[in-house]
This record gives C-alpha cells, structure tokens and sequence, in this order.
C-alpha cells in the first residue's frame, strides 16, 4: 500500500456552520497571557491544525476546547452552543493526549470499550466499534495484552482508537503521532486522513510538525506568542504568508531585511541592509510605501544556479559555494554572495557530479519568486 499522504480536498461540508467557534479568548498563567485575544472557526467535517513553535499557546488552545482549562475572556462554542463553564465530560468531543493517558489495569480491548460501557452500549455494538477501532490503528493482535506491555508508539495507537470508538462530533488531537517512529508517523498519517474521510468528523490538531500540518490539513492556524498570525489553508499559508514569522517558520526560506527604494506599476525595488537590490513583482499585499521597512521571502527552491553568468538584470548575483549537501532526491547548497550574504539553494538531484565548495557559481530567481512582507505588521488574531 502506497503512504503518501495527499492534501485532504473535499473534507469540508457544503454547510456554513461551525463545529468550534473561538471569540475574543484570553487565558492568562501567573497573569502573562497564554492565549491573547483569538478568534478562531473550525468548520463542520473540517480537519484543522494550529501549529507553532513551543509556547506559543496552541496546546493552551486545544485545552480550553477541551474544558481542561478555562478562558478568563471571551467565549467557546461548539455547534453553536457556549460551552465556556461546561466541565469536559459534558462537551462533545474526545480528545488524544501525548501521555496516552490509558488505564494501566485494563487491557488494550476494555480500555477501548471504557467508555461505551459508560454510556450503557449494546454488547453487541460494543463489540463491533471495538473490533473496527483495533483494525484503524492495526492493533487487533494486541486486544489482550496491557498498556505496560505496549511501546510508546503502541500505547498512542491505543489512545487514537479509544477517541475514535466514541464518534464524538470534534476530536481534538495533541502531537497525537509524536510518540511514533518516522515510518509509522508516515503510515499512521495515511490513517488519520482516511479515518476522516470516513467519518465525517470535525479533527482539530494541535502540532509542531509542518510537514505533517500541510499534508493532513484542509485549514491551518499558525500562533506566535499567544495569538493567531494566519489562518489559511495548506497553499496560502506556505505560498502567500502574509507575515515575516509565517514565512520563516512554514517551511525553509531566505529572509533579507531591507527597505523599499522605488516602485512602479508592476514591482518594488527593495535595497536589503547588506546592499543587495531586490525586485518583486507586486500584488494585491505587497507594501509599497517608499522607505518602508519590509523583509523579502525566497524559498530555496525557487533560486536557481548557474557556473555561467545569465543575461538578467534583476535579482541575479555573483557568489560561491561554502557547503554541498547531498539529501538523496535532492541537494542543499549554501552559497556566499559577494555582498557577504549567505543563502540556501535546494535543487532536485540530477545525478550528475556535484560542484566543489568555493567554485565560484551565480545565483537568481524570479521577481514573481519572492514575497515582500512588512516588518511593522503585527500578528493577526
């Protein structure tokens, strides 16, 4: 069976109506905010993910939809109902931790069967969630032995399947494969994304990981310091990041500070603090404020190399190799441009003999390549 995981298309229901709504919610920790003012909608059958760096507050987020914690502003709806004082058991909705959380005194099939036993289940029924929970996560050999008897990886296989059996109409989701080796990461991905399809369910995602964010997701949140920077999905955040931190952390990019020199109807010339001129092509957000300080985006994969000097004019300088990386399907080079400016270039592996470091080389890319983002805007909550 293949395990490449495709951008989940048509998880989201021709519905307007929301599953999660978050307004205005703040949650303050020794009286520093945690969580600083979000607005956040998760739509009906919508997989989302809120992804950032450590501390940022996602994991603050998913707890206060959960009811672990409890916002000191603002509101929590869940199918249109506040559930802002309602305690977790009263909310619909399961959530998969990072410590597994299993009953160590239980075996691997009661402990998945706990809670339909709790609400009074058919044997039957019971037995037949059970069995189909065990096949999702590919567990059903180990029905019998004991969450102690079980790996890291196993035990959050465990849990997933425990959530799941309950069908609840949003499950949210904690670093739920961090526990996991990379290839079962890949496998159990796959998984995850079928298991929606499937359902029907609302998923929301709390993750560092942005690869597994782009590839699950039909929306995504990125949080930095406590509020929401961009929400959009897997495409625009990566390709139209509407903030220097969003480009930088979605993903590899170059950054250059500069300051915008001239514009006309169709680009901006930027001059960086290191003396490179850069143009971009303008757009709809592109800043164009004369003086304006701005950070410009290349991905590395959109510069191209060349030993030869091409005939452009724009965006085209002079460097050297300092390192050669070889990745397999591709090759990480850093090249030192002549103004002592030092980027990184990802190009697909063509097979061919690699370039030595310090060969003098000439790289470029395109002024529709690269993205000028203002530094003065703030995160967007």
């Amino acid at each position: 069976m293949s395990h490449t995981v495709t951008q989940n298309q048509g998880a989201i229901t021709t519905s307007d109506s929301f599953d999660v709504e978050l307004r205005e919610v703040f949650k303050f920790f020794n009286q520093e905010p945690a969580v600083h003012g979000i607005n956040l909608d998760v739509r009906q059958g919508e997989f989302f993910s809120i992804l950032g760096p450590s501390g940022c507050g996602k994991t603050t987020t998913l707890r206060l939809i959960a009811g672990f914690e409890t916002a000191d502003a603002g509101k929590v709806l869940i199918q249109g109902q506040s559930v802002t004082n309602v305690p977790p058991y009263r909310r619909p909705v399961n959530t998969v931790f990072q410590s597994y959380a299993l009953f160590d005194h239980l075996n691997i099939w009661d402990n998945i069967a706990f809670g339909l036993r709790l609400k009074k289940m058919r044997s039957s029924e019971v037995e037949s969630r059970v069995k189909e929970a065990l096949a999702l996560v590919k567990m059903e050999a180990m029905r019998s032995r004991f969450p102690n008897q079980l790996s890291g990886g196993q035990q959050q296989r465990v849990a997933l399947a425990r959530a799941l059996v309950n069908r609840p109409a949003v499950l949210l989701l904690d670093e739920p494969l961090g526990a996991l080796d990379l290839k079962l990461r890949k496998e159990m991905q796959v998984e995850l994304s079928n298991l929606h399809k499937t359902l029907g369910l609302t998923f929301v995602m709390v993750t560092h990981d942005q690869e597994e964010a782009l590839c699950l997701s039909d929306r995504i949140a990125v949080m930095n310091k406590g509020k929401v920077e961009q929400v959009g999905t897997p495409s625009e955040i990566y390709e139209q990041p509407r903030t220097p931190f969003v480009a930088d952390f979605i993903g590899d990019t170059n950054l250059f500070d500069g300051e915008i020199a001239a514009t006309d109807a169709t680009s901006i010339k930027i001059l960086t603090k290191m003396g490179l001129p850069l143009v971009v092509a303008r757009s709809q957000d592109t800043p164009t404020g004369l003086q304006d300080q701005v950070v410009v985006s290349v991905r590395p994969q959109k510069v191209q190399l060349s030993l030869y000097k091409p005939s452009l004019q724009n965006n085209c300088f002079e460097g050297r190799l300092i390192n050669v990386m070889y990745l397999g399907t591709h090759v990480n080079y850093v090249v030192e441009l002549t103004k002592g400016v030092r980027i990184t270039v990802l190009q697909p592996n063509t097979f061919g003999s690699l370039p030595d470091a310090d060969t003098p080389i000439y790289a470029w890319w395109a002024e529709t390549d690269c993205l000028a983002l203002s530094k003065e805007l703030g995160v967007r909550s």
